[in-house]
């Protein structure tokens, strides 16, 4: 068994049972956004919370334990995405990528806003004019070291 099987069990699971994210959330304990990330498999999981997991989704021993194995991170299958969803995001950081770099090099300096220590809301945002994702992102600002 692999770790994509093991989201592979998990999503369809998700479909037959007809849970949100937001639901398996509050069994896992954390954020909509990390759970969602753990279960489609960028983050890993403590024993607790893999047990939770495999319980709310009738998981065999060997895919809880996977749940908890450090994963490879990143999730796209090709360079640039071909999802239409996920490509607005590439096309995002295209458009906006060189505008974040200089607003955030001139307000803290030289350095990188991290991806590990990093938080993430995603939130339904009403408009009389079609309704919006509201996406807040905060990674800690690291700084690069003068030797």
């Amino acid at each position: 068994m692999k770790r994509e099987d093991v989201t592979e069990m998990i999503v369809a699971s998700k479909i037959a049972k007809k849970l949100k994210w937001s639901q398996i959330a509050e069994t896992v304990g954390q954020s909509k956004e990390w759970t969602t990330a753990a279960l489609l498999g960028q983050m890993t999981l403590n024993e607790e919370q893999a047990v939770k997991v495999g319980k709310l989704f009738g998981l065999p021993e060997e895919a809880v334990a996977l749940l908890q194995v450090v994963p490879y991170k990143g999730s796209l299958p090709t360079a640039v995405p071909t999802d239409p969803l996920i490509y607005r995001f590439y096309e995002l950081v295209s458009v906006y990528g060189t505008i974040f770099k200089e607003l955030i090099h001139e307000e803290f300096g030289d350095g990188i806003m991290s991806a590990i220590d990093f938080r993430m809301d995603l939130k339904r945002e009403p408009d009389p004019a079609g309704d919006r994702v509201s996406i807040t992102m905060s990674g800690k600002f690291l700084p690069y070291k003068k030797y």
